[in-house]
């Protein structure tokens, strides 16, 4: 239950694996948190996940779109991503389907930060299209996400999430760290 914001988003997945050279937990996440203080290491998300989309939102500001599979892509079944695959080598462009939430956060001080800003988290949990997500991300071509973004699930102010329509149409762009 609950209220929602739904979205029909085209996405372009960039499968993603922890710890890799574009995970955001390694880099963009520990530029402004820092490492964990126990473990002395970045946050693990313990999962693949894919990269979206990211732009600014204001200087201070960056959202990072991600889709969660709830299964790992490899449990998906070889012949459906490859027949996905095919059907987007003749220009249809499938749909999948996620529940989400936009969380906005900035740590209380810079003491640990490289780069200090606030970043938007808008996170897809897949809830199907996990066979179309993963042929995407090796076609590189786009997916039709219907995403119903939850409003009390989401940690961001509510004028936030009325902005995220218009901040995600704007042209992707990647963070340019603070000087």
């Amino acid at each position: 239950m609950g209220d929602y914001l739904p979205l029909l988003l085209e996405v372009n997945p960039e499968l993603v694996a922890p710890h890799d050279e574009r995970d955001y937990f390694t880099h963009e996440q520990v530029a402004t948190w820092g490492v964990d203080s126990f473990w002395g290491l970045p946050e693990n998300p313990r999962t693949f996940y894919y990269r979206t989309f990211e732009t600014a939102v204001a200087s201070d500001e960056h959202l990072y779109e991600f889709v969660v599979p709830m299964v790992p892509p490899r449990w998906n079944d070889r012949e459906r991503v490859e027949h996905y695959a095919d059907l987007m080598a003749g220009g249809v462009t499938p749909t999948a389907v996620a529940l989400s939430t936009l969380d906005v956060c900035q740590p209380a001080t810079d003491d640990e930060s490289t780069d200090y800003y606030a970043h938007w988290g808008l996170t897809h949990f897949l809830l199907d299209g996990h066979h179309k997500m993963e042929a995407a991300a090796k076609a590189g071509e786009k997916v039709r996400l219907i995403a119903l973004v939850s409003i009390q699930g989401s940690v961001a102010g509510g004028d936030d999430l009325m902005r995220l329509p218009e901040v995600l149409s704007r042209v992707p762009q990647a963070r340019t760290p603070a000087a």
